[in-house]
């Protein structure tokens, strides 16, 4: 039978270090996602006008749908209005890429990012300079 395990505390700087770790990656984060939420996407660019459109056509759809149909329009309505949502969310990616290029460098250190790594996730060569960051950083 093990002997039982001895309860450690953890240190003040241990507990700071944690922290700092879950600040560094909360900024990353945010600015990542923000990133990948800006990237243009495939084929046509929806505008609002054009999802508000599809809203008011799905309206009068609904009446004279079937039951599946109906569901089916029900769920692209959903779909829809999120994706509204967003594009009238403003994301201030200047502040965020702010808050990223201040952490990164430190973040990369932490975790052993590469320069090619953040540009292959389509951080901008001009942010990564910004952060500290270069080339030859691994």
């Amino acid at each position: 039978m093990a002997a039982p395990r001895k309860q450690t505390t953890m240190t003040a700087a241990h507990k700071r270090a944690l922290a700092e770790g879950r600040e560094l990656g909360r900024a990353v984060r945010r600015y990542l996602d923000a990133l990948d939420q800006s990237r243009p996407r495939r084929g046509r660019k929806r505008t609002s006008e054009s999802i508000k459109r599809r809203l008011d056509a799905i309206s009068e759809q609904l009446d004279s749908a079937s039951p599946l149909q109906r569901l089916q329009l029900v769920q692209e309505r959903l779909d829809l209005t999120a994706e509204l949502d967003q594009l009238d969310a403003k994301v201030d990616l200047a502040a965020l890429e702010r808050d990223f290029a201040k952490v990164a460098k430190d973040y990369s250190e932490r975790k052993g990012i590469s320069y090619a790594a953040w540009r292959e996730l389509g951080v901008p060569a001009d942010v990564l300079k910004k952060a500290g960051i270069g080339r030859g950083s691994a």
